[in-house]
């Protein structure tokens, strides 16, 4: 019983700061961590030609689908778990977690049968050039093999972090990028395997560390995964739907934008393509860090809001977006200003430079307002407020991108691709601030009627 009486006493009672840093500085490491599989294979890849960069950042709209249905179980599992055990239901929280991985490795094994059966038609479908889509089945191929490993290794990971228990999810997603940043250019470089060789390692890594994550379950206060209390009831799979769908629609939505983006791109070349999919790893290394600080934030409110704690609800989220507007703004301004040092790193090319430097300008002039649009969408989907939550997930990279990527690269050709998703974060700044103002009025009225009930009885 120790376990969850200390972390509910931690969560909803020790200073916001010192909570939301605890909690965040493992899982922006976890999250740095993710991000570094990719960077990593981009920048050794980038040492063979300009159609595997390309290859890499395609099958990246792949791998955020699989990431999609990690995080559409992880979180959907987890924002229940965190709610549980704030209401001290832990019977309840163990089933969720049993439940949640079983769904995910059956989800996950399901797209590696998909997308393997149908590899030529994806990976064109994904945006592959003639000359590229040899280099993307090759690396797809493998990469796809993972999917069950990597959807389980995504739910493991954000149920640990939603239980508080940051310190080990960081630890099992730390071990597998560890070994791929030593992998990857042994197979790359030294054994001359390629583009296989980035993708053999990516898998090799994966498998590693989701394995460290199932034994960080028996470990400290994690609830361990009992596959006998595997329990797929429709109350519970309605959990997972309201609290999960929101990530589903971030990353789902994400991956189709990718592809668009590929697909607008590809009519510039492959130098084009290659330039975006440079920006769009960067811009995704960065958000780690405020995606990571925003995740530390979801186990104290999801154990507030259970608790009916609003008042520090609020103060965390106020904290959060605070401190992930300044880091965004210091980005900002070393990206604008170093930005065609910072493309040549991964491609010393003069026309993907070219692509890659107007792209990165565009995209770091909205980096400001991101930390709100992220911390508004956590909030709301760790509450269970499903249709807020969704509308603010699907609004940069779907209901505000998918339009912009179709309507300004028509009026200004490359540069309509280029400018496109600061354009798209404006556009979701916009909708998310009433949405944030709305979630805290209603906790604001809940909090109303609690304190009136007492009275009520005393007449």
């Amino acid at each position: 019983m120790k376990r969850e009486t200390d972390n509910y006493t931690f969560l909803t009672h020790a200073p916001v700061h010192k909570v939301i840093f605890t909690m965040a500085v493992p899982t922006i490491v976890s999250m740095l961590s993710t991000s570094m599989y990719n960077l990593a294979d981009t920048y050794f890849v980038s040492s063979i030609n300009t159609q595997s960069v390309a290859a890499v950042g395609i099958s990246f709209c792949m791998m955020a689908v699989i990431q999609a249905v990690g995080f559409f179980f992880g979180h959907g599992s987890g924002n229940y778990i965190s709610r549980r055990l704030g209401a001290k239901d832990t019977d309840s929280a163990r089933k969720m977690a049993a439940t949640g991985v079983v769904l995910s490795f059956i989800s996950g094994l399901c797209i590696t049968i998909l997308g393997l059966s149908f590899l030529t038609p994806l990976s064109l479908l994904l945006g592959s050039t003639p000359t590229i889509l040899p280099y993307t089945e090759r690396y797809l191929g493998i990469i796809l093999l993972g999917a069950p490993i990597m959807t389980m290794s995504l739910t493991l990971n954000n149920q640990m972090r939603f239980q508080g228990n940051t310190m080990y999810a960081m630890k099992g997603i730390l071990s597998g990028v560890l070994l791929n940043l030593v992998l990857a250019p042994t197979l790359i470089l030294y054994f001359c395997l390629g583009i296989t060789g980035a993708a053999i390692a990516t898998l090799i890594s994966q498998c590693f560390g989701c394995l460290i994550l199932l034994l960080m379950t028996t470990k400290g206060q994690n609830i361990r995964i009992e596959p006998r209390l595997f329990t797929p009831s429709k109350a519970f799979l309605k959990e997972i739907i309201a609290g999960g769908t929101p990530s589903l629609s971030r990353q789902g939505l994400g991956s189709i934008s990718t592809l668009m983006l590929n697909v607008a791109a590809g009519s510039y070349g492959d130098a084009a393509i290659a330039g975006m999919s440079i920006v769009t790893r960067i811009a995704f290394f960065t958000y780690a860090i405020v995606i990571g600080l925003g995740q530390g934030f979801q186990p104290l409110c999801g154990f507030c809001y259970g608790a009916r704690l609003y008042s520090r609800v609020k103060e965390a989220f106020t904290f959060c977006i605070k401190c992930g507007t300044i880091f965004l703004t210091v980005c900002a301004v070393a990206g604008f200003v170093s930005a065609e040092s910072i493309i040549t790193l991964f491609r010393d090319e003069n026309e993907v430079v070219s692509v890659g430097t107007a792209a990165l300008r565009w995209q770091v002039l909205s980096f400001p307002l991101v930390a709100f649009i992220v911390l508004t969408n956590m909030l709301t989907q760790t509450i269970r407020k499903p249709i807020r939550a969704n509308l603010v997930a699907a609004a940069r990279s779907g209901l505000f991108f998918i339009p912009l990527i179709i309507i300004l690269p028509h009026c200004f050709g490359l540069l309509g691709v280029e400018m496109c998703q600061a354009c798209a974060d404006i556009c979701s700044f916009a909708l998310a601030a009433p949405i944030a103002w709305s979630a805290f009025r209603d906790m604001k009225k809940e909090q109303a009627e609690k304190q009136k009930t007492p009275q009520t009885f005393g007449k």
